[in-house]
């Protein structure tokens, strides 16, 4: 479980490092799951064209099915474990960090002050894996901040963390 930093520990100014914490391990699952899912109908239809397929061609079908099969395998084995990895996140006193991705990697940093919104949800998987996510939304036209995979209990605290913080701050986010 992510603990939240301590009051006055983030007395330094804004800059765009690591974020401290990870998202939750049940994400790993819920990853790879949910790429199997995406697998699982594609290897299916290719399947389906080679059974009912003309049978003179046969040959590179089952290479087609193959090749797919195994960069499937390789996609579940390894992307969730690398998301696990990249995808981290922080809130402190003064800004919420993000970062998250896998071959495209990116780290995003909020000022409190920047929040206009903060929402919590769920898929119907991510409910099954007690996943949550949550998106602040800055005044940014970099678009939100999206905190993916935390444990439900912890997303809740972030999103009443950041409720606090910015009715604190006041203003309109601009």
């Amino acid at each position: 479980m992510q603990t939240m930093p301590a009051a006055g520990r983030d007395a330094a100014p804004l800059s765009l490092r690591d974020p401290q914490h990870r998202v939750s391990r049940r994400a790993i699952w819920f990853w790879t799951v949910r790429a199997l899912a995406g697998w699982v109908v594609i290897l299916a239809i290719e399947y389906v064209i080679l059974c009912v397929g003309e049978h003179h061609i046969q040959a590179w079908r089952y290479a087609v099915l193959i090749a797919t099969a195994a960069v499937a395998l390789g996609h579940v084995v390894v992307m969730p474990q690398w998301r696990y990895r990249v995808h981290r996140w922080e809130i402190t006193e003064q800004a919420a960090y993000t970062q998250a991705g896998w071959f495209n990697q990116e780290r995003r940093i909020a000022p409190v002050s920047r929040i206009q919104t903060v929402d919590l949800h769920r898929g119907p998987i991510e409910q099954l894996f007690r996943l949550a996510n949550v998106t602040i939304t800055t005044a940014s036209a970099a678009g939100p901040l999206k905190i993916h995979g935390l444990d439900l209990r912890t997303a809740e605290r972030v999103v009443d963390q950041l409720t606090a913080q910015v009715q604190a701050v006041g203003g309109d986010a601009t």
